[in-house]
């Protein structure tokens, strides 16, 4: 009888023992079989996190049961790193406290502030509209002296830290604190040697950014139109032509040649009408361009033309008979090659 009674208990303390692993491995065993990152949109539930683990969990049906039995029911919107090893009961944590891991994104130059925030939306939660409307929220730009156009200007194309969900005003704001640390003491020391606000570094910085795309020629082009400005010369630069004709047709309208019918437009952006800078800069200049202006080379040059003998530089002038000259051997390839437009 004492044995009977001693097989039974060894028995339950088995099957016991059995339960309580399993119990324990559900809840703590590691359940992550490699790191992934998660996303978690404000709109997922708890079967919806289920299906996106798993091409990564051991069982992710025990991921549901651990919630269940941690009365957890609606995970934290956010971007989350994984890691291989990790428990349900980490997982299940890490979901309730929104401990979501940030992320690098980066942007490059844009020409409005619609591609912009399309940009931004394709890396963030945030949609397009969002953004945009942040930016242009008007007690903002008032504050900060801008509008609809310059705002662009305090988007210095790098690569910033942020989580996923962040707001689109803590985005924005975020940005303006970066582009005022941008401006530092030896920045706007330069700037004012060349007797030009920041703004006026960055709309100058827009036109060098679309003249070259060679960064080497970024100081020379920027030290040719301070000629122009120093004495009183409208800049006449192109890529501002190219801006008007896309504020009328629109800015997927492909501009290959600058006609001289364009070059009446009627238009405050227009530099062969109107001397000195434009209203506002014309694209996102990036940091090259910026110091291109603020360290802009010395020299005599007042005139530039598409080098047709090594495509993507200029061949620059200081006479008007030497830059027709450059003119003429482009326009004649132009016409070669039968770009009228």
């Amino acid at each position: 009888m004492g044995k009977k009674i001693l097989y039974a208990l060894g028995f339950v303390l088995l099957i016991g023992g059995i339960l309580g692993y399993n119990y324990y491995q559900k809840i703590f065993g590691e359940a992550i079989t490699k790191d992934y990152v998660l996303f978690i949109n404000s709109t997922d539930s708890l079967v919806d996190v289920k299906e996106k683990i798993a091409d990564y969990s051991k069982n992710p049906n025990t991921f549901l049961w651990v919630a269940a039995k941690k009365n957890f029911s609606k995970p934290k919107t956010g971007r989350y790193l994984i890691k291989q090893g990790m428990s349900n009961n980490d997982l299940v944590n890490m979901l309730r406290s929104g401990n979501q891991t940030a992320l690098k994104i980066s942007f490059n130059n844009q020409d409005t502030l619609e591609k912009f925030a399309g940009r931004i939306a394709e890396q963030l939660e945030l949609d397009s509209i969002a953004i945009i409307n942040s930016f242009t929220e008007k007690e903002f730009l008032t504050k900060n002296k801008l509008n609809k156009k310059s705002v662009l200007q305090i988007c210095i194309p790098n690569s910033y830290e942020f989580y996923w969900t962040v707001s689109a005003d803590k985005f924005r704001n975020k940005l303006l604190r970066e582009y005022n640390r941008f401006w530092n003491a030896s920045r706007l020391a330069k700037a004012k040697a060349l007797k030009l606000t920041k703004d006026d570094v960055i709309t100058l910085a827009s036109i060098v950014q679309k003249e070259t795309a060679q960064k080497v020629e970024r100081p020379i082009v920027a030290g040719l139109y301070l000629n122009r400005l120093k004495n009183g010369w409208p800049l006449q630069a192109d890529p501002t032509i190219i801006y008007c004709i896309k504020e009328v047709k629109g800015q997927d309208y492909v501009v290959k040649r600058v006609l001289n019918v364009d070059l009446e437009i009627n238009s405050p952006y227009n530099t062969y009408k109107n001397r000195g800078l434009p209203p506002t800069l014309i694209s996102m200049p990036d940091i090259s361009s910026i110091d291109g202006v603020l360290n802009a080379q010395k020299h005599d040059y007042f005139y530039m033309c598409v080098n047709v003998d090594k495509f993507g530089y200029h061949s620059f002038a200081k006479t008007l008979a030497q830059h027709n000259r450059n003119a003429a051997k482009y326009q004649n390839w132009l016409n070669k090659k039968g770009v009228n437009r």
